[in-house]
């Protein structure tokens, strides 16, 4: 990896802490509740806005209202395009109904998503991409499988932390040279825990710490949605088991 990192500089009101969300997936409630949880702190989200659920317009009308910085996700990428190579039929078919319901001004939304973005924390950078910094788009970062390349991130990247989606699995991994985290999936959690997750991002003693949160949502409601719009049971099934 030695391409330049697209720099989208953003620094939070605060300078103290952020949310980062990530894997919203067109699922209304998750997220209402969520930005209701962290009113008043600047959110970023890290992609996969769209795809599975039924509200994508509402999804995107709600991040454009709270000012949410994101980058793009694959689900958004393949939604925008229409190339559902890469996914299975579920997947795909719910690619292809989102694609069909996006207004021009959604599209034009998604079109604007960059795929990886930097941000400024009590002036300690920070990388945010979907997948990962070698593939912002598909690649799954797993502790298991890549934690002896996180500090390779950190140190090519120059940065103290990395938020990373895509998974759907949350989880938080201190290194020598930083932090790198996962903020799990808003929308449609997969850990075993049906709560829609998200991570806080705070600046303590001159240092990054990144903690993770779980809140309740009405899923029986964002599971009916689905079903009523015709996509796979399945799809709305998963939300009771967070499976």
């Amino acid at each position: 990896m030695s391409r330049p990192v697209e720099r989208n500089k953003h620094v939070p009101p605060s300078g103290q802490r952020v949310v980062v969300i990530s894997d919203v997936h067109s699922n209304l409630e998750a997220l209402r509740e969520v930005l209701t949880q962290v009113e008043g702190i600047d959110v970023y989200c890290l992609g996969d806005v769209v795809g599975y659920g039924a509200n994508p317009n509402e999804v995107i009308d709600a991040l454009r209202e709270r000012n949410v910085l994101s980058v793009m996700g694959n689900h958004d990428y393949a939604a925008m395009t229409g190339d559902t190579r890469m996914f299975n039929a579920r997947a795909a078919m719910a690619v292809r109904w989102t694609a069909k319901e996006l207004t021009t001004r959604s599209l034009s939304y998604l079109s604007s998503l960059p795929k990886e973005r930097r941000l400024w924390l009590g002036g300690l950078e920070g990388y945010l991409a979907h997948g990962s910094p070698d593939d912002t788009l598909w690649e799954y970062v797993d502790p298991v499988t890549h934690s002896q390349l996180f500090g390779h991130y950190l140190e090519l990247l120059q940065v103290r932390f990395i938020g990373l989606g895509h998974s759907h699995i949350p989880f938080i991994t201190v290194e020598d040279e930083g932090t790198v985290f996962n903020p799990g999936s808003v929308g449609q959690p997969r850990d075993g825990d049906r709560r829609a997750s998200y991570c806080v991002v705070s600046l303590a003693g001159g240092t990054i710490r990144v903690d993770n949160f779980r809140v309740e949502y009405d899923y029986e409601t964002a599971a009916s949605k689905i079903r009523s719009a015709g996509l796979p049971t399945a799809l709305a099934d998963r939300l009771g088991s967070g499976t």
